[in-house]
């Protein structure tokens, strides 16, 4: 990343790592180009082309014995977020697969070569109806799950019992509301006893005739019949609305169609229940009529106006829960704006002094003045999300360094979201295709389904997936045509690709030529392993010094995979070869050079003999002397090793893995030191056998590496999009050992017999996420079964028999509830049982996972774990 500065002194030292290219144009006024650096016109490393010069070495590209000096801003495996907002001002992409601004050397003498400039990449943009960054900012993401996209989340309501049938609604609240108007009937014309009991008790007894069915004598015992009949009906009413569920009904049939037949429905059911008050027909006019005159004195209606008020106020009352039920109001507050109303889950928060937007981190430092202007950057639309995820991390490694606080606020003062830029001076991915979330990490992958399998909780949950995540290690099978690379390797990649734009990973995606790993405006590095075009060579080495950890990586990934040979015995022999060469010539032997040493040829033999004689390396010497009364022995390896080379000595590759002071190959160690994006095409369809060699041998390299290395804030990730016959038993030690130094792999499959059989269990053991996608076999499915393991589950058995009734009234009941609910009249025997059942079957993953869809178990680096959960994926 750039550090703009925030090392104090610029260009002072010749170790530094520069920074972007070119700065992206701003949106508004143009700012003053600070003094100091410019990075405008230096030239690219990689490989000399024809009729050029030779480029300067690159960091990841240095010959052996040079210096590699680690990133000022090392990045931590801190948090990351999804685009609301792209940055219009993106700036020139650079030749594909060529990276930014990691030169070394100064440039040899001579001007550049001209080269055309590039347009900038064309940034997707948000879609309709994204958020601004600043209500983006204040989204919540509550720590939830693993798996679990946090973005917005809010929790799944409570689970219900089994709902009941809209026959069995309908008949019951149609039965309800028969009784009650029965019952209601039945106490208008008096032929419910002792009805009037209760009311004589409450009141003086000359307000009533003699006998308990005896009616009111005076005036007020009428008044108090006409309220007491009112109270007797709205107890009524709520038991003939409770005991029917019209609740139930009116939210399943009616505010379930939403906006405007809500509303329309509640007006029409407020007219039809005006119509019925004031024909009388419902008591509600006389009961409020009678109470205000027992309260205030009949003397008050005299007044006309007052009369009207009271019926204005019974109208009022009468509509008052219509509208509350028909949301009227909102309705109403919709149309005038022009929009629907949006709920409570859908509102920002409001913007405060702690809102995320504000930088309250800075302003807590008390540079008030920075966080002002990055307030301002955010809420302009000059920032995107990875601008804020990549000055947060940069704020966050400054504070570790307080000499570092104040040249970044200036930088920040100076160029606002554009500080601390990436060394590519890129500020986004070229496109994206899938939700990214860049404050914590994540990419949404898909979203759990509403499966039995799946825990209530988790259903329709968005799943994604991030570095803690990742960092266990991911293991993904399925067949060709499964979505593996598409919907889960894909999204993988631009995650981590956002990640190190912003200074916290560094990413190798390793596929065929074709695969669908990403454009190669996407990436630093591109390695088109074949291919003349290709800006960069590969190292088979992996930028090591040491002979020996040379030869052990060199031998995994050539005879890794014959388990007949002990791949230490062929270390022994690469490092009794490379040893003595790179003493005699100060680095190691090219593709051609190792096969003829491999092959004991004796002029080779003879030269480097002789070479090492002419430098005095006596120990060099014993070495190769040693190699040589082995070489021809019982179970030597080297005629296997020498096989293997051979399958990278074709003219396809000429040239392409040279050593020496002229070459300048990618080597894999830079990963480990800087936030990388590099990509490595492989020639499956020509040269399958040397793909995957090449592919095994990154894997050995990058578990070497990365285990090696003592700086592990730098999130580093190798995903491998057909990892057939690429993992070994040194390789699965190697991942094992991955989580512990922040790093991770991801490996695609198209069947586990793609692995050795001897290790499908230590595999699926060694990693933390293991995902099985639809078209699995059984055999297959049944190593994921054991390996996810079992739970104990409740089983319910019901023995159902049919009831027969002898009785006609009995016999009447039964067919009445068989009206209502649609079936026969049984009793059930229930069997509770505890039992251990597999979580998920091989029959079941091999059958029962419909196509899009994945089983996939996560776990994350600090222990917890998920279940293993039916995802749709890009749901």
């Amino acid at each position: 990343m750039d550090e703009e500065g925030t090392r104090g002194v610029r260009g002072t030292s010749a170790d530094r790592v520069p920074g972007p290219a070119v700065p992206p144009p701003p949106a508004g006024p143009p700012r003053a180009e600070p003094p100091g650096e410019s990075w405008a016109g230096q030239s690219w490393g990689g490989r000399p082309s024809d009729g050029q010069q030779p480029r300067p070495a690159e960091p990841w590209a240095q010959t052996p014995g040079q210096a590699s000096v680690p990133h000022a801003g090392q990045p931590s495996a801190a948090d990351s977020a999804q685009p609301p907002a792209a940055h219009a001002g993106q700036p020139s992409a650079p030749h594909p697969g060529q990276p930014s601004a990691w030169t070394s050397p100064p440039p040899p003498p001579g001007p550049p070569p001209a080269r055309p400039a590039a347009p900038p990449p064309a940034v997707e943009q948000p879609p309709a109806g994204a958020p601004a960054l600043d209500a983006w900012l204040r989204t919540p993401r509550p720590p939830q799950a693993p798996g679990v996209w946090r973005y917005g989340f809010t929790p799944r309501p409570p689970e219900q019992g089994e709902e009941v049938s809209d026959r069995s609604l309908l008949v019951g609240a149609l039965i309800a509301l028969l009784s009650a108007l029965l019952l209601w009937s039945l106490w208008r014309n008096g032929y419910l006893p002792y009805r009037l009991v209760p009311l004589k008790l409450f009141t003086p007894g000359e307000w009533w005739n003699p006998g308990t069915g005896g009616g009111p004598r005076t005036i007020e015992g009428s008044d108090a019949l006409t309220v007491y009949e009112a109270l007797l009906f709205g107890l009524l009413t709520y038991g003939c609305g409770r005991i029917g569920n019209f609740s139930e009904l009116f939210r399943r049939h009616v505010v379930s169609r939403g906006q405007p037949f809500l509303a329309v429905a509640a007006a029409v059911a407020a007219g039809l229940t005006q119509l019925l008050v004031w024909k009388e027909t419902l008591p509600v006019v006389r009961p409020v009529l009678v109470l205000v005159a027992a309260v205030a004195g009949g003397e008050i209606y005299q007044s006309q106006t007052v009369v009207n008020v009271i019926y204005a106020l019974i109208a009022a009352a009468v509509l008052h829960p219509f509208a509350r039920l028909g949301r009227w109001r909102a309705l109403i507050a919709a149309r005038r704006s022009g929009s629907t109303p949006a709920t409570a889950d859908n509102t920002p928060d409001p913007a405060t002094a702690t809102s995320a937007d504000r930088w309250p981190e800075l302003r807590a430092a008390g540079w008030t003045d920075a966080a002002e202007t990055l307030t301002a950057e955010v809420r302009t639309g000059r920032m995107n999300d990875v601008d804020v995820a990549r000055l947060r991390h940069a704020w966050a490694q400054a504070t570790r360094s307080p000499d570092r606080l104040a040249p970044l606020a200036e930088a920040v003062l100076r160029t606002g979201g554009a500080a601390a830029l990436h060394p590519s001076g890129h500020r986004d991915l070229p496109r994206r295709t899938a939700r990214h979330d860049v404050l914590t990490g994540q990419v949404r992958i898909g979203r759990c389904a509403e499966d039995p399998h799946n825990p209530y909780a988790r259903r329709s949950t968005g799943i994604a997936l991030d570095p803690t995540l990742l960092g266990t290690s991911l293991l993904a099978v399925g067949p060709p045509g499964a979505g593996k690379s598409a919907r889960l390797v894909r999204p993988v990649v631009e995650a981590l690709g956002l990640r190190a734009l912003a200074g916290q990973a560094a990413v190798l995606a390793v596929g065929g030529t074709g695969a669908p790993l990403g454009p190669d405006d996407a990436f630093d590095v591109v390695v088109r392993v074949g291919n003349p075009a290709s800006a960069h060579d590969l190292d088979l080495y992996g930028g090591t010094t040491d002979p020996d950890e040379a030869a052990a990586v060199l031998a995994e990934g050539l005879v890794g995979d014959v388990g007949s040979l002990d791949s230490r015995r062929a270390a022994t022999v690469l490092a009794q070869l490379l040893g003595p060469y790179r003493a005699a010539h100060g680095h190691f032997p090219s593709v051609p050079e190792l096969r003829e040493l491999l092959d004991g040829s004796p002029q080779a033999l003879a030269g480097l003999r002789a070479t090492l004689e002419a430098a005095g390396q006596h120990a060099m010497l014993r070495e190769l002397e040693a190699r040589t009364r082995q070489a021809g022995g019982p179970g030597d390896p080297a005629p296997a090793l020498a096989d293997r080379v051979a399958l990278l000595d074709r003219p396809a590759f000429a040239g392409f893995f040279a050593t020496g002071p002229e070459a300048r190959p990618f080597a894999l160690r830079s990963l480990g030191q800087y936030p990388l994006r590099v990509r490595v095409d492989l020639p499956e369809r020509g040269h399958a056998e040397a793909s995957r060699l090449l592919t095994r041998l990154l894997l050995a390299q990058f578990t070497a590496i990365t285990a090696a290395r003592t700086d592990t804030t730098l999130f580093a990730c190798l995903v491998l999009d057909d990892a057939t016959h690429a993992v070994t038993a040194e390789t699965v030690r190697g991942i094992r050992r991955l989580r512990s130094v922040n790093a991770g792999a991801v490996l695609a499959l198209r069947t586990v017999d793609d692995v050795p059989e001897a290790l499908h269990t230590p595999l699926l053991g060694a990693v933390g996420c293991t995902a099985a996608f639809s078209g699995i076999t059984t055999w297959d499915g049944k190593r994921f079964a054991e390996a996810w393991g079992k739970e104990w589950v409740e089983t319910r058995e019901v023995a159902q028999h049919t009831v027969f009734a002898d009785q006609p009234f009995t016999r009447a009941l039964h067919a009445l509830r068989k009206l209502v609910t649609g079936k026969a009249v049984t009793t059930d025997a229930v069997t509770v049982r505890q039992v251990e059942r597999e979580r998920w079957s091989a029959s079941e993953l091999a059958y029962a996972v419909p196509a899009g869809h994945a089983v996939i178990r996560l776990a994350t680096v600090e222990g917890e774990h998920a279940p293993p959960l039916l995802v749709e994926l890009s749901g």
